[in-house]
C-alpha cells in the first residue's frame, strides 16, 4: 500500500488484514475439531490422532501468513507510533460483536510481536490485558442445552441427552446404559434420590469432547442450591456399537480428564469462552489457562498463564530459586516456591554424555505436543523473550544463569529477559519421593514408574533417559515423565538382546564385547543403572520384569507398525461399567418410575 496514504487508512487496512488472518485460522480450527465426530463414529483412530497433531501447527502457520501479508502490502518497518495505536483501535472495532474476541486479541499480539521491537510490548500497542469482555456472548448452536427431568422423568431425560448428540452409530443397549447411569448416580448420592426442587435441571455442553477412542459428554445437574458435575464416557463396545463406558461424578476425577499430561480434546465451539466458563463452574480450581490449552487453544492458554504469572508476582514477594533435585545436564530448572510451576532454560553447554544440540532439544519438546501423552508426559508452555523482575531472582540462581546459560538471557534495567523458556507443572522428583517413602508407598511409586514407561512405549514414545530423577509424582500419586531431550519414537529405535560373550572372561572385563549404533538399545542393561537399591529392585521385578527384555519392546513395535491404537483410560478400571456391572444371563429391567427422581 502506498506510503502516501493517510495513516488512518493504513491502520484500518492493516487491522482488516489481521482479523481476516485470525478468522481464517479459527475457521480451519473448527473444521478440524468438528470432523472428530465423524472420525469417532467411523472408528478411524489413526486419523483422529492425526487431526490432533495437525492442529498443533495451525496457529503458527496463520500467524506467519498474516505477518508476510502485512510486510508485503504495508511498509510496516517505518510506521510511526500513532499508526500502530490506530491499528489496535480499529482492530478492537472488529471485535465488538466477535464470537472469539479473546482469541483474536491473542492472535493480534502474536502478529505484532513478530514485527515490533520488544520495547513496544505494552498495552498501547498490544493487548497486555483484555479489551473485550467474553461474558454473555451469544452462540449458535448454544454453549449448553438444558433438560428438565421433572417434565419427562429422569430416565427419559438421560436417554434423550445421549440421543441428542446424534451419533449415527447405534448404541448397543441404551436402556441398559441408562440403568447403569441411574444406579451409579444413586449410589453416589448415598442410596436415595433428593427431592426435586423447582429449578431441577441438567445442563450439558452442546459438543462432545473427543480424544483417543472416547467421546465425553460433560455437564452438571442442578437441584436447588446443589450442583453435581458429571462426565459420561462413550466408546465403541466389543459389538462395534456404542456403549457408555463410565460415569465420572467427582470434580477431581473430571479434572483429571483435563490434565496437561494428556492429549488435547477435539471440541467444536463457536464461543470457546462459553465452554471455559461452563467448565470452570464445575472445576473451579482448574486455571482457565489449562482449560483453554486442553481445548486445543494452546496460544490462548499461554496468554492467560502469563497474565496469571504477572498478577501473582505483583501479590507475592518470594524469589525464583534453583529447583530442588539433581541438576540436569541439558536444562537449568528454577521455580518460584509460591507458584506451582517450574521454569526450564536450555543450557549453553551440555554434559559430555549428551550428543545433541539446542535445536534438537527444541524439536524433542515440540514432538511431545504432537503425540498422545496418555497421562504420562507433562505438557510444556514454550515462551520467547520473557521479561521478569530482576529483583525476584535469588543470587544463587543469577550466578547459575551466568555460569551455564549466559547466552539465554539479557538484563535490561530492572528486568531479566529470557530468550527461550519452557514452563511445566511442578511435581515432586521421583528420586526424592522414593528417598522418603515407606515400603508400601515405594512399591506403589515403582509400579507407577514402570506403568508410565510401558504406556509411553505403547503410545510410540521411548523415553531414552529413564533415570528416576526424570520422572515426577503428581498430587494424585501418578508418575509422569518430564525430561524430553532423549526421547525417540519407538519405531525408530532398535531393541536388541545382548549377544553372548566370545569367551566367559569378557563378561567380567568391564568393557562391552558388542558394538552399538546410536539408536540401539539393550533392555537388559536397564537394571544396571535403575535397580541398585534392593527395595526398588524387588518392587520393579515384581511388576515390570518384562521391561528388561527386548521381547516386550519388539512386540510393542510390532503392534504400532501394524496400526493398532491401544486403549488408555483417564479413569480407574474399577469405574468402567463392564467391571461395575458384569453381564448377567437375564437382561436387567429398568427400575420403576417411583424409585427415581421424577
Amino acid at each position: 500500500m502506498s506510503p502516501s496514504l493517510p495513516s488512518e487508512r493504513i491502520a484500518e487496512a492493516m487491522a482488516r488484514v489481521m482479523i481476516e488472518g485470525f478468522d481464517r485460522h479459527y475457521r480451519i480450527f473448527r473444521e478440524t475439531s468438528s470432523r472428530a465426530k465423524e472420525l469417532f463414529e467411523a472408528g478411524d483412530w489413526p486419523k483422529l490422532l492425526e487431526a490432533v497433531r495437525e492442529r498443533v501447527e495451525f496457529y503458527d502457520q496463520r500467524v506467519e501468513e498474516t505477518v508476510e501479508r502485512l510486510r508485503r502490502e504495508f511498509d510496516v518497518a517505518h510506521l510511526d507510533d500513532a499508526t500502530w495505536q490506530q491499528v489496535k483501535l480499529y482492530y478492537i472495532g472488529h471485535l465488538l460483536e466477535h464470537k472469539q474476541p479473546e482469541l483474536a486479541e491473542t492472535f493480534f499480539n502474536s502478529v505484532t510481536t513478530k514485527i515490533l521491537h520488544r520495547s513496544y510490548f505494552n498495552n498501547q500497542y498490544i493487548f497486555a490485558r483484555p479489551a473485550i469482555s467474553t461474558e454473555y456472548i451469544e452462540s449458535f448452536p448454544p454453549v449448553y442445552t438444558s433438560y428438565y427431568p421433572k417434565e419427562e422423568g429422569l430416565r427419559r431425560t438421560i436417554r434423550r441427552i445421549l440421543e441428542d448428540f446424534d451419533w449415527q452409530r447405534p448404541f448397543e443397549d441404551l436402556d441398559r446404559d441408562v440403568l447403569y447411569i441411574l444406579r451409579t448416580v444413586k449410589r453416589h448420592l448415598g442410596g436415595r434420590w433428593p427431592a426435586p426442587e423447582v429449578n431441577a435441571q441438567i445442563q450439558v455442553l452442546y459438543s462432545a469432547f473427543y480424544r483417543n477412542k472416547t467421546a465425553y459428554v460433560i455437564g452438571k445437574a442442578i437441584n436447588g442450591h446443589q450442583e453435581y458435575p458429571f462426565a459420561v464416557a462413550v466408546r465403541h463396545g466389543d459389538s462395534g456399537m456404542l456403549v457408555v463406558d463410565a460415569l465420572l461424578l467427582e470434580a477431581w476425577r473430571i479434572s483429571v480428564l483435563f490434565s496437561l499430561s494428556r492429549a488435547y480434546f477435539l471440541v467444536d465451539m463457536e464461543v470457546p469462552s462459553g465452554y471455559v466458563n461452563f467448565l470452570r463452574s464445575i472445576l473451579p480450581n482448574k486455571p482457565r489457562s489449562e482449560l483453554y490449552t486442553m481445548l486445543g487453544l494452546g496460544k490462548q492458554g499461554k496468554t492467560m498463564f502469563f497474565r496469571d504469572l504477572i498478577a501473582h508476582l505483583r501479590h507475592s514477594n518470594d524469589h525464583f530459586i534453583i529447583a530442588p533435585g539433581i541438576k540436569g545436564m541439558v536444562m537449568l530448572v528454577f521455580t518460584l516456591p509460591s507458584f506451582p510451576y517450574v521454569f526450564k532454560i536450555i543450557k549453553d553447554v551440555f554434559g559430555s554424555s549428551k550428543n545433541i544440540d539446542r535445536e534438537t532439544v527444541r524439536q524433542k519438546y515440540l514432538m511431545v505436543k504432537r503425540v498422545d501423552r496418555v497421562g504420562r508426559m507433562a505438557d510444556t508452555l514454550e515462551f520467547s523473550q520473557v521479561a521478569l523482575p530482576l529483583a525476584r531472582f535469588s543470587p544463587e540462581l543469577l550466578e547459575e544463569l551466568r555460569a551455564v546459560a549466559a547466552s539465554s538471557f539479557e538484563i535490561e534495567g530492572d528486568q531479566i529477559v529470557i530468550k527461550h523458556l519452557y514452563i511445566e507443572r511442578r511435581m515432586t522428583p521421583l528420586n526424592l519421593y522414593l528417598e522418603n517413602a515407606d515400603d508400601e508407598t515405594l512399591e506403589h511409586a515403582v509400579r507407577e514408574y514402570g506403568n508410565a514407561i510401558r504406556e509411553m512405549a505403547i503410545a510410540n514414545i521411548f523415553p531414552g533417559d529413564m533415570l528416576w530423577k526424570n520422572f515426577g509424582v503428581t498430587r494424585y500419586g501418578r508418575v509422569v515423565f518430564y525430561d524430553y531431550d532423549e526421547i525417540e519414537y519407538m519405531t525408530d529405535v532398535n531393541f536388541r538382546a545382548i549377544p553372548p560373550a566370545p569367551y566367559p572372561e569378557m563378561e567380567f572385563s568391564g568393557e562391552a564385547w558388542y558394538s552399538a549404533g546410536p539408536l540401539d538399545v539393550f533392555p537388559e542393561e536397564f537394571a544396571t543403572f535403575l535397580l541398585g537399591d534392593p527395595r526398588i529392585r524387588k518392587a520393579f521385578l515384581k511388576y515390570h520384569r518384562d521391561l528388561l527384555t527386548p521381547q516386550f519392546w519388539q512386540e510393542v513395535q510390532r503392534r504400532i507398525r501394524a496400526g493398532m491404537v491401544e486403549d488408555f483410560f483417564p479413569y480407574g478400571e474399577e469405574l468402567r461399567f463392564c467391571r461395575l456391572y458384569p453381564p448377567k444371563r437375564r437382561k436387567p429391567s429398568l427400575p420403576q418410575t417411583g424409585g427415581e427422581m421424577p
